[in-house]
């Protein structure tokens, strides 16, 4: 990277906490943090997933590590929290991208269901912004927070009921934390994607739907893993020190379809 745009795009000295890192999407997504110079902590339950990535990240000459964490748990996001300030020092960087899914039939969905889909796509990103925004809040700095939202958050999409519902509860959260933090140094935003082949979405992509998607998307095609990455660097880098409460969309096109 040349010094010019090194000085707009690079995170070198900078810790990014990547919560849902050992996913497809934020497993990519932190792979970039890290190439671009970030000190990559990777969230998850699986080590041996973490350990695929973090052998990627190692490869590139960059720097990686894995906290196991528990996002339904506040204590296990505190304990998290505090790990990465003993070892780091400060929490520049978070993104929260744990998240869940389900086909199942508005009339057939259990309470049980839809909390537990609440708790892991909203509530845990709620309590993540608490712990981590307030770690923010003492250190110099400031920070930057990335939360994952969903095209279903922006505008209901069938047969993913309670995902919306809890994805457009993340967008409405992010721009009341901009709001909130603006003139302390800490930049809140929602990073769009739009579809994206993922483990949490395989389940709903049947052929006629993966129809119905590519007659609404004017690129024809979902979109890659990497194609996240140059969103998620200009939202976490100097680059874009002045974007905050902002839905930065990558999509495709799908949000500007009509007919």
């Amino acid at each position: 990277m040349s010094a010019y745009l090194d000085s707009f795009f690079g995170l070198t000295g900078k810790s990014a906490v990547v919560i849902g890192g050992t996913g497809t999407l934020c497993g990519v997504m932190a792979q970039g943090l890290a190439e671009a110079g970030a000190d990559v902590i990777i969230v998850g339950r699986s080590e041996e997933k973490a350990k695929e990535r973090l052998d990627l990240i190692a490869a590139a000459g960059a720097k990686g590590s894995f906290i196991a964490a528990d996002v339904a748990d506040r204590a296990s996001l505190q304990s998290l929290c505090d790990q990465v300030v003993a070892t780091h020092g400060k929490v520049d960087i978070l993104i929260n991208g744990a998240g869940v899914n389900s086909p199942t039939p508005f009339l057939e969905i259990t309470d049980e269901e839809f909390l537990r889909i609440v708790d892991i796509n909203t509530a845990a990103v709620f309590r993540s912004c608490q712990i981590f925004g307030g770690q923010m809040l003492k250190q110099s700095g400031g920070g930057s927070i990335v939360n994952l939202g969903s095209i279903s958050g922006l505008g209901p999409l069938s047969r993913v009921f309670t995902y919306s519902l809890s994805k457009a509860a993340v967008h409405n959260l992010t721009k009341n934390l901009a709001r909130e933090w603006a003139t302390q140094g800490i930049r809140v935003n929602t990073l769009v994607p739009g579809f994206f082949p993922a483990e949490q979405n395989r389940k709903v992509l049947t052929p006629d739907r993966v129809a119905k998607i590519m007659g609404h998307t004017p690129m024809n095609r979902f979109g890659e893993a990497n194609e996240l990455i140059g969103a998620t660097l200009l939202l976490c880098s100097q680059a874009g020190s002045f974007i905050t409460g902002h839905e930065m969309i990558v999509d495709g096109g799908f949000s500007a379809m009509t007919i």
